[in-house]
């Protein structure tokens, strides 16, 4: 990496809590921060992808607080907590109780950024940075946030996700919308209203949906 990815979180972020799961704190970049404004050709130029870790998205928010307040769905589980980017969700499993929790997420900066987010909540997280897409999961509940946005990423996660469900896996999803969300395959746990930045969004407020994969 050109640029030591802790370093540059601390620097370029602040710990704050997300509004719709107040219970956790994360390093997020707001429109305060310097991060929120650099193109893409001047992440690239320090060596940076997109940095998906460093908001509370939508999704993300609304499976926490599901699974904040419904503890039972993860308590004494394993859990794999994919796309991870900030931790927010892995968090929230650790806090209500899961028995081993695994962040899963490709980008190397998503690995930081969740144990930094990890330190500052008190507990502890593994990380995972394989493509898992299509693989076994040692894992008892699968929890994704926000991963429907794009085309080819839920042509290739539908599949896998609704054989996992057909193997006994739990596969739960935070959605507010997302093009790509394969509703006929899913069945409602819960909805939200979650606040979030309108820059990032098309609105202050995302009714936002957690999902459970039938198989």
């Amino acid at each position: 990496m050109k640029t030591d990815p802790e370093i540059f979180i601390r620097a370029n972020t602040s710990v704050m809590a997300p509004p719709h799961v107040p219970e956790i704190s994360l390093y997020l970049a707001s429109e305060a921060h310097e991060l929120w404004l650099k193109t893409e050709e001047e992440l690239e130029a320090i060596g940076l992808p997109p940095p998906f870790w460093a908001f509370a998205w939508a999704g993300g928010q609304g499976l926490a607080r599901y699974i904040l307040d419904h503890p039972e769905m993860v308590r004494g589980k394993r859990v794999l907590d994919f796309a991870s980017g900030s931790g927010l969700v892995g968090i929230a499993a650790v806090m209500a109780g899961a028995r081993e929790v695994t962040a899963c997420d490709i980008d190397p900066w998503a690995e930081a950024a969740v144990r930094l987010n990890a330190e500052v909540n008190g507990v502890v997280l593994g990380f995972a940075g394989a493509d898992l897409i299509g693989q076994a999961v040692d894992a008892d509940i699968l929890l994704a946030g926000d991963v429907f946005y794009d085309s080819a990423f839920a042509a290739a996660l539908v599949p896998w996700f609704s054989g996992l469900a057909a193997g006994g896996k739990s596969v739960l999803v935070g959605d507010p919308g997302r093009s790509y969300l394969p509703r006929d395959r899913l069945e409602c746990c819960a909805v939200y209203e979650v606040p979030v930045t309108r820059a990032l969004e098309d609105s202050e407020i995302k009714k936002t949906t957690v999902w459970r994969f039938v198989p």
